[in-house]
């Protein structure tokens, strides 16, 4: 976090949650008549978008003015586990056949053409 951004939180941001991960969600404390009250998240550790849980995201986009409650909504048996964003690491998937996999590449399901 810049001091910038924490000196803008400091003075205008009101604290309304955090989620499991420990990220911290702000309202503004100014309401101006006929625009909405800016609505942020300061991360707790790596600043990656895709750490956003799915009810904070619609709150932080205006989707919903109701506040998550602190454990978090109740999960659903079909709801999977969060996995962040791994692209540009070492983790990220790579399929069968990419340059940069482990492994020989395979042989395409198919003959390429040649004229004639």
């Amino acid at each position: 976090m810049t001091i910038g951004t924490w000196l803008f939180t400091k003075m205008r941001g009101e604290l309304v949650g955090t989620d499991g991960e420990g990220n911290r969600y702000y309202l503004d404390k100014r309401t101006i008549p006929g625009l909405r009250r800016k609505r942020w998240v300061i991360y707790n550790g790596v600043a990656e978008a895709s750490r956003v849980p799915a009810e904070w995201h619609g709150w932080l986009h205006h989707t919903t003015d109701a506040i998550p409650p602190a454990g978090g909504l109740p999960r659903k048996p079909w709801q999977k586990e969060h996995v962040p964003n791994l692209t540009g690491t070492d983790h990220a998937y790579r399929p069968p056949g990419h340059s940069l996999s482990d492994g020989e590449k395979p042989k395409p399901p198919y003959e390429a053409w040649r004229p004639g």
